[in-house]
């Protein structure tokens, strides 16, 4: 390809709504424009990059024995009504009717649509097991589309089901997703860690979560250095904490203080001197209409998730100010778990909590030695804080590193949930009739282009792996007036080609400098400068990842690009 006709319009500026490195360079590089809030275009570098993790992807899953599909993007209301989800997917789903006032759905995932293929088409157990995959759009309406490609309203993503006759056989390829999905990150050039995650709306027994490590990623994950357990915060487990066995000789007396204004844990810290995990903050929640009030530690965060989990329900939110004097006729800020006429739910961190503070239930006041037990009882203790690194592992003991990820790929063990509500079914040896066990497996493909960007950059641009970059490399004639630079270049361009490997050449008209920081904008792996060796058949060949320069002959160059292209 050359420069002059690739449509790849660069800027120096970032757009002002840009927040994290991926959006800008992507803009800035030319492989990404905003069309309105959440909806973008993706321009021919864009473009090729995607195709290219496309590519990576289609090879692996036809490798691990799934066959590819097209599936419609509107989806008939009557499918999603059969399995459940039609009411309580959320307001996330894009729904609309036709001409004939029908409704239907652009597609968030496609479980109804492939259960629907798979029953009409499948009857005998002869004909399992079944791994479908499609590479295609998305669309979710977020309430707050933001950062680029990471949240969007319309995304790439490539979606994959399989349909088994036992559970055995679902696990075993449930396995043979995961490993699928290893060799995929690994091809791609990511950091990435697989962790033990929430199932969510999708639903299933267990899931696992793939997540690029970045320090700008939304997701957060924990893991152990010492046996290898990871998962992310709204999934990890922490130790239930022993009881004391002398709590009750260590009981102080409950004492009221005075706290004018004080509301927030870091004010009655100070006001009081007391280190912020002495004390227990209340929280009001509405799970599904009804009203239930949690404890936790004060320098702890509820993971509310986890929450959703353990309570089993499908909408929870923080109740709102009137609710919250309505249920205690307590005032916010001062909450106390005395006297509640809810069910009161408390965090493992509580556990081994002995005389710490709590809102005193009026205004301006504070309890000190509150003691749950004495002055008050829990329903049930619940494992429901968020992690924030340094607890105890689950599985061994040692302490818990906490990193922030990206996530570009999820794999569930579905069971019969979906075959079970849609009537999908199969007729086994003994001619009984039984749904059939499904398992559910993504990858995020435009999310992973980003991703790859917030993993590698610099204050120059993006810095591309070898696998998925627009262009493997980039020959640059430092002046294309010059004859012998001009030749030499259009030389070395065309033997590239010939060896199969991806090459854009500068042939623009332009200075020096403004070709060198496309090129490093860009992020394309190596770079071949043409300049003043050209009368003597040298060149230079910088890499981009580390910055690295040096001259090479040109009668040997091919061999060294083939060589730098294995490393970056």
């Amino acid at each position: 390809m050359r420069f002059s006709r690739l449509f790849a319009p660069t800027k120096k500026e970032s757009p002002a709504d840009a927040e994290i490195p991926s959006h800008k360079l992507l803009i800035r590089g030319g492989f990404i424009r905003k069309v309105a809030s959440g909806l973008y275009d993706i321009l021919p570098l864009g473009t090729k990059v995607i195709l290219k993790i496309e590519k990576v992807v289609r090879e692996e899953m036809n490798r691990a024995g799934a066959q590819e599909v097209i599936l419609p993007i509107m989806h008939p209301s009557e499918l999603w009504l059969e399995s459940g989800r039609w009411n309580v997917y959320g307001k996330e789903m894009i729904k609309f009717k036709d001409r004939h006032e029908r409704d239907y759905a652009l597609g968030p995932t496609a479980e109804e649509v492939i259960t629907d293929l798979v029953r009409r088409e499948v009857k005998s157990y002869k004909e399992l097991p079944l791994n479908l995959y499609q590479i295609g759009r998305k669309f979710r309406d977020e309430i707050r589309p933001r950062f680029g490609l990471m949240r969007a309203r319309e995304f790439i993503m490539k979606d994959a089901y399989s349909f088994h006759a036992t559970d055995e056989d679902a696990e075993r390829e449930y396995w043979n997703m995961y490993e699928t999905y290893c060799r995929i990150f690994k091809r791609l050039g990511l950091e990435f860690k697989a962790v033990l995650a929430d199932t969510g709306e999708i639903g299933g027994s267990f899931s696992h979560e793939f997540m690029v490590l970045a320090d700008t990623g939304e997701g957060k994950l924990v893991y152990c250095k010492e046996c290898g357990y990871s998962a992310s915060t709204e999934k990890a487990s922490q130790l239930r904490p022993a009881l004391p066995e002398s709590r009750e000789k260590e009981f102080k007396e409950i004492e009221e203080v005075y706290t004018p204004g004080v509301k927030r844990i870091e004010e009655v810290s100070e006001f009081l001197g007391i280190p912020k995990e002495n004390i227990a903050k209340l929280l009001i929640y509405i799970a599904d209409g009804k009203p239930l009030a949690l404890l936790i530690r004060g320098d702890r965060e509820v993971e509310e998730t986890k929450l959703k989990s353990v309570l089993k329900v499908k909408e929870l939110r923080l109740a709102t100010q009137e609710e919250i004097e309505e249920l205690t006729g307590q005032p916010k800020g001062f909450l106390s778990p005395l006297g509640l006429k809810v069910p009161l739910y408390a965090d493992y961190s509580l556990i081994p909590m002995v005389n710490f503070v709590v809102g005193g239930g009026k205004k301006d006041y504070h309890l000190k030695n509150a003691n749950w037990g004495r002055d008050f009882q829990v329903k049930e203790f619940v494992d429901v804080s968020e992690f924030t690194g340094g607890e105890a592992c689950p599985e061994c003991g040692a302490p818990l590193e906490f990193k922030r990820g990206i996530e570009v790929g999820h794999i569930f063990k579905l069971g019969t949930k979906y075959s079970e509500a849609m009537g999908a079914t199969f007729v086994d040896e003994e001619g009984v009739e039984r749904p059939m066990v499904m398992g559910c497996y993504g990858i995020g493909i435009t999310r992973v282009m980003a991703a790859a960007v917030e993993q590698r950059y610099d204050e120059n641009g993006i810095i591309w792996p070898s696998e998925i970059a627009p262009f493997e490399v980039i020959v640059i004639p430092t002046n294309v007036k010059k004859e012998e630079i001009r030749a030499l270049s259009e030389e070395i361009y065309g033997k590239l080609k010939e060896e199969g490997i991806d090459t854009l050449i500068d042939d623009r008209n332009a200075r020096p400098g403004f070709k060198f920081k496309d090129a490093d904008l860009i992020g394309i792996p190596i770079q071949v400068i043409v300049g003043k060796g050209a009368p003597g058949g040298i060149v230079e060949v910088k890499v981009r990842r580390s910055g690295e320069r040096f001259e090479v002959r040109a009668s040997e160059l091919l061999g060294k690009v083939k060589e730098l292209l294995k490393e970056v």
